[in-house]
């Protein structure tokens, strides 16, 4: 006769239902950082919930989301054993998605999966969670954590987010607005952000003498890991004080403006130039982080490579109404570091994007 099973059987297969619930019980405190108006209850329920009451001076409000994951840069984490910065990256990489539009993010959920949930690693990723939507003014409203043994191994886990943020109709920001003469600022970013890893650990595999906790030349208290785990830079609460510059018209000043992820800069400010216009960006005009010179240089990458592969030290680029670019600046500047990198001008080529003075890009830093 076959013997029954009375142990736990779940848990016998990899999964800890217990595990999961202490997760739940050690992040209520980080998520109760988050709260905003528009909340309703806290996390633990099937659904979370969110009171529209609170976008009720919106005229015509546009629910816009967006999700993201953080990539390969889980990977570096993951040797080092430093969690506490991915959170901030997962919601960085989705809300600034949504403030090029004009979105106020509202709310954010997060998806952890793991092979077999350490439930301190957990608690390090969700706490950076949290405090990227202190810094967004989102609220965390809610995740699901999946402890799935077979699909990833016992250290592994992956983690992406979803965010929702909304705009009056009438204020939503795409680049149909932009025209001939308008102002191009670059927002400085933070270092890589969350791209271009497959790249680094490439580089980093394959350089002799090469590794994350080896000291580098432009950073006395952190080594090649800590400097390539810098938090993505979150934008949102910046660019909406900016957003309040409005022309006699009462048109935003700001005409478009693109997040500098994934293809670089010439990749992603091509998705906002409206066509027969062309912007033309100075490489020479802004300082990026010394990262990035280490990298091209020990990479041997040429600067085309560096351009559709890296950020090169622009988090954000802002496309401005000229009248208005000097008030933009100004406010902007408070709290972020801000160039004048190009303007936008005419064109009858195919090019919507042009790069000058290649040879200082990520030379001066």
């Amino acid at each position: 006769m076959t013997k029954i099973v009375k142990e736990n059987a779940y848990k016998l297969a990899g999964v800890d239902i217990e595990a999961g619930d202490n997760l739940v019980k050690r992040i209520k405190p980080h998520t109760q950082k988050t709260s905003r108006s528009g909340l309703m209850g806290g996390i633990g329920g099937f659904g979370a919930f969110f009171d529209l009451h609170d976008v009720s001076a919106y005229k015509r409000p546009v629910l816009v989301s967006s999700t993201d994951g953080v990539g390969t840069k889980l990977k570096v984490a993951l040797e080092l054993c430093l969690h506490d910065s991915i959170g901030i990256d997962c919601v960085g990489m989705c809300v600034n998605d949504i403030i090029v539009h004009g979105a106020e993010p509202l709310y954010f959920l997060d998806y952890y999966a793991c092979g077999k949930l350490n439930v301190d690693v957990a608690e390090d990723v969700v706490k950076g969670i949290a405090e990227g939507c202190v810094q967004a003014g989102c609220a965390l409203i809610g995740g699901e954590t999946a402890e799935m043994p077979g699909m990833y191994s016992d250290n592994d886990y992956d983690v992406a987010g979803f965010t929702v943020g909304v705009v009056e109709k009438e204020d939503i920001i795409d680049g149909s607005h932009i025209r001939d003469g308008d102002v191009i600022l670059g927002l400085g970013s933070n270092g890589l952000h969350s791209n271009g890893f497959s790249l680094v650990r490439k580089i980093v595999s394959t350089t002799q003498g090469v590794s994350y906790d080896m000291p580098v030349e432009f950073s006395d208290n952190q080594n090649l890991g800590n400097v390539l785990l810098s938090p993505t830079r979150i934008y949102v609460q910046s660019v909406l004080k900016a957003l309040h510059v409005k022309d006699d018209e009462n048109k935003a000043a700001i005409r478009g403006m693109a997040h500098i992820t994934g293809g670089g800069i010439i990749d992603n400010v091509k998705r906002i130039m409206p066509k027969g216009l062309c912007a033309q960006i100075d490489a020479s005009s802004w300082k990026s982080h010394a990262i990035f010179r280490w990298l091209q240089d020990h990479g041997r990458l040429d600067n085309e490579n560096m351009l559709s592969t890296f950020n090169c030290g622009l988090g954000l680029v802002v496309v401005v109404n000229p009248a208005l670019s000097d008030q933009i600046v100004d406010i902007l500047s408070k709290t972020e570091d801000v160039f004048v990198i190009g303007t936008v001008e005419k064109s009858d080529r195919d090019n919507l994007v042009e790069i000058h003075n290649m040879q200082a890009l990520c030379q001066n830093s």
